[in-house]
């Protein structure tokens, strides 16, 4: 308890010590959850609990690198308004004195009941991990009640990031592990009490239901039942980049299928990649109080560029997503933004069924900005290159031509330009939202999804259309409101 205690008082006086520095850096983000100092990855233990949302979050709050993580804490009762909550683990114990990795909430009882991964490394480097619980009766505060789960014979100590929930009567997590053979699995235990658990063996991997080979971990997985069908999210490291596929260092995407109660494997489909984007990984998901299925992502990935961002030198890094809505239809996943965001809309603007002009940039009053909204919707598809560009940093373009949507932003450092891109057989519609140093793009209602960071001259607002010919368009544009966030009384 007392080096618990040492070390929530280190963090926040680091906090205290920083708040300058990070809340004067123009980067800082207007809608979007940020760590308060350091570094921020993957959200954990997300859940609708006592009647508002929990996000925790993957936290090194002494350095902008991936150190021992501790778990941050974000509440609301509405997605738009949020508190800051006192640190709900942080690495000191034997079993996780190294990190507190990624995990998940679930309620029994009245109580809140957390499980994630403890990392150790002895002084060789030799890496142990530990599957931990902790329960939490006002949802703020936890007691650690220690490790409920080793690492079963046949894996090695990449075996991580517990998602559990209950099903007919049982307990069931899922991890993501890497076998002795060094290929990535989504393995199953389940349990009658959430601290006595069984392993069952993989449901779905590298080399499982005849999908060969691919990658050697699997980071981040979450089962859940969407419509009628099962879906397993997961994060696969390793994938080798195919076409317009698997862009960034690490993936995440899905596969829809049926689980089998008895064989315990996942019949499923190919794997879709959630979003094209740079900056997204480790999504984990929930139900909201109406039974909606909604999710937070890492809006980050560890590369060789991370360190090149500037809001480094202000002593913070990366942000969750946006939180969004998972919808199944046609057999894959739509996702759209939820429907609490619209409340900070303001300052309304629509143009409709505009020409745009075929031999030239196309500009509109009112539509620009540093935080806000904005659709472009085509009620005759287009019929020709089409391009917006936004603060002078990023270019979204669609060539009918060869049905390809393309993402450019210019590089952290500004000595060029990188593009992600999809196939797309038409375009119907572009919904932008616009943070002062993030962009997530939803086209078609959420058929695709490309979330980047990028880092324009603050001063730049402008936002340019070009199209190759004359197009019908219907400009909608919102300013979008910083959303209110509260500091913890013990934070």
């Amino acid at each position: 308890m007392i080096k618990h205690n040492r070390l929530m008082q280190e963090a926040y006086e680091r906090e205290e010590r920083e708040r300058h520095v990070v809340s004067s850096d123009p980067f800082r983000l207007s809608y979007h959850l940020m760590p308060p100092v350091g570094l921020l990855n993957d959200p954990n233990g997300f859940i609708y609990f006592q009647g508002a949302y929990h996000v925790f979050y993957q936290w090194n709050p002494f350095e902008t690198g991936h150190g021992a993580k501790f778990w941050g804490h974000y509440r609301s009762s509405d997605l738009i308004s949020w508190k800051e909550e006192p640190i709900a683990l942080a690495p000191d114990e034997w079993y996780d004195k190294n990190g507190c990795y990624s995990g998940s909430a679930v309620e029994h009882d009245g109580k809140l009941y957390i499980f994630y991964t403890g990392n150790v490394k002895d002084e060789d480097g030799k890496r142990s991990s530990y599957q931990c619980l902790a329960v939490s009766e006002d949802g703020v505060t936890f007691e650690k009640k220690g490790p409920v789960i080793h690492v079963p014979a046949g894996y090695t100590a990449h075996f991580r990031d517990p998602k559990v929930w209950r099903e007919h009567g049982v307990w069931h997590m899922v991890l993501g592990a890497q076998n002795s053979d060094l290929q990535g699995e989504a393995v199953l235990f389940r349990s009658a009490n959430l601290t006595d658990w069984e392993f069952v063996g993989p449901i779905a991997g590298s080399g499982i239901s005849g999908l060969g080979d691919f990658g050697y971990m699997w980071e981040c997985p979450d089962m859940f039942k969407l419509g009628d069908k099962d879906v397993l999210i997961v994060s696969p490291q390793g994938l080798e980049p195919d076409g317009t596929l698997y862009q960034n260092l690490f993936q995440s995407g899905y596969f829809i299928g049926k689980w089998d109660s008895k064989s315990h494997k996942l019949c499923h489909g190919s794997f879709t990649e959630l979003d094209r984007g740079f900056d997204f990984y480790a999504p984990q998901t929930t139900l909201d109080a109406n039974g909606k299925r909604l999710m937070f992502a890492w809006m980050g990935i560890t590369d060789a560029q991370e360190q090149d961002q500037p809001t480094v030198k202000n002593e913070w890094i990366h942000a969750l997503t946006m939180p969004r809505e998972l919808i199944l239809a046609g057999g894959r996943i739509y996702q759209k933004p939820v429907e609490e965001l619209k409340a900070l809309r303001a300052n309304p603007v629509e143009y409709r069924e505009v020409s745009l002009k075929g031999d030239g940039p196309s500009k509109f009053e009112g539509i620009g900005g540093i935080t806000a909204e904005l659709i472009f919707s085509f009620p005759k598809g287009v019929r020709g290159t089409f391009e917006l560009i936004i603060r002078e940093n990023v270019r979204l373009q669609y060539d009918p031509n060869t049905q390809t949507f393309t993402l450019e932003r210019k590089t952290f450092k500004g000595d060029g330009e990188e593009t992600r891109q999809c196939t797309l057989e038409e375009l119907e519609t572009i919904h932008v939202f616009l943070d002062t140093s993030s962009i997530e793009v939803f086209l078609n209602g959420g058929t695709e999804v490309f979330t980047s960071r990028f880092f324009p001259d603050p001063d730049v607002t402008s936002i340019v259309m070009q199209s190759e010919k004359q197009e019908e368009c219907t400009i909608q544009k919102w300013d979008l409101q910083p959303f209110a966030l509260e500091k913890g009384t013990d934070a």
